[in-house]
């Protein structure tokens, strides 16, 4: 069963991806109780992918949490997390609010960690038609994804030089708690979780920083992961490695407490000295 698990991710996303176009016009974005937008899209995404995984949810090793969850704290607990062989997260619409506007970057996020480690990872953008995905040992970038057309192309370890050319990606709220050195790389913010993550992996930026829940970077973890890239802590510099409670805060269940920086081992003290 477990060989299936990636084509049932593509099958999602494919769907999804359809979902999503044909609801763009009128997606009746409203508010949630945090402020955060959301739309139409989001609720009949996540009830799709709840459908596609009603089997394979009721088995005992396998939970998902899915941000549009009506109870996002079920599965917030170590023990329970240790105890499942299979964790799956899903972002519905990443760039919800880029969504609402009818702004064409936006993304569907799916992801599956095996032992609490990330596995197999896809990531489409419908408008772009760009998918990226983690089949468990490699990861691929594809154009005109899911049409005659299709192109893919296997996603290698890459460490991009910083010079005047380069951008680093960076948080809507980083302003707020940070200063950048602009001598040398330039700034863009994208305000989408997966565009930002992603797009390191093939080149596009040299970085991003990135203060997230779990769901927003569950598929784009295994794929950074296959670039040679990684989610550092701010603070400690340390390697997101594994999913553990602690990272994330009390008060807001998957909410990660730190702010990260995703790059590569040799640019991770260039970026920081950036940041002030």
């Amino acid at each position: 069963m477990e060989n299936n698990y990636l084509e049932i991710m593509l099958d999602f996303v494919k769907e999804a991806g359809v979902m999503a176009l044909e609801y763009m016009a009128d997606s009746q974005p409203g508010l949630k109780a945090d402020g955060s937008i959301i739309t139409k899209t989001d609720k009949a995404v996540s009830q799709l992918l709840s459908k596609k995984l009603n089997s394979i949810l009721k088995e005992d090793n396998h939970i998902l949490v899915d941000e549009e969850s009506e109870d996002l704290a079920q599965y917030f607990d170590q023990t329970i997390l240790e105890k499942v062989e299979y964790v799956w997260a899903v972002d519905p619409i990443d760039g919800t609010r880029n969504y609402a506007n009818k702004t064409p970057l936006f993304g569907i996020s799916i992801g599956l960690l095996k032992n609490l480690k990330p596995y197999l990872g896809v990531v489409y953008f419908p408008l772009l038609k760009e998918l990226f995905y983690c089949d468990g040992e490699q990861s691929y970038f594809m154009t005109q994804a899911f049409s005659d057309e299709a192109k893919k192309t296997l996603i290698e370890p890459i460490d991009e030089i910083i010079s005047n050319q380069s951008t680093f990606i960076i948080t809507e709220s980083f302003f707020r708690r940070f200063q950048w050195d602009y001598k040398d790389c330039h700034l863009s913010s994208l305000g989408v979780a997966v565009a930002d993550m992603c797009w390191p992996t093939i080149g596009r930026t040299c970085g991003a920083m990135m203060g997230a829940s779990f769901w927003d970077f569950a598929g784009a973890w295994p794929i950074i992961q296959s670039a040679g890239l990684n989610m550092y802590s701010v603070q400690t510099g340390t390697p997101l490695k594994t999913l553990h409670k602690n990272i994330f805060r009390k008060d807001r269940p998957w909410k990660l407490k730190d702010y990260y920086i995703i790059c590569s081992q040799r640019n991770l003290k260039i970026l920081q000295e950036k940041i002030g």
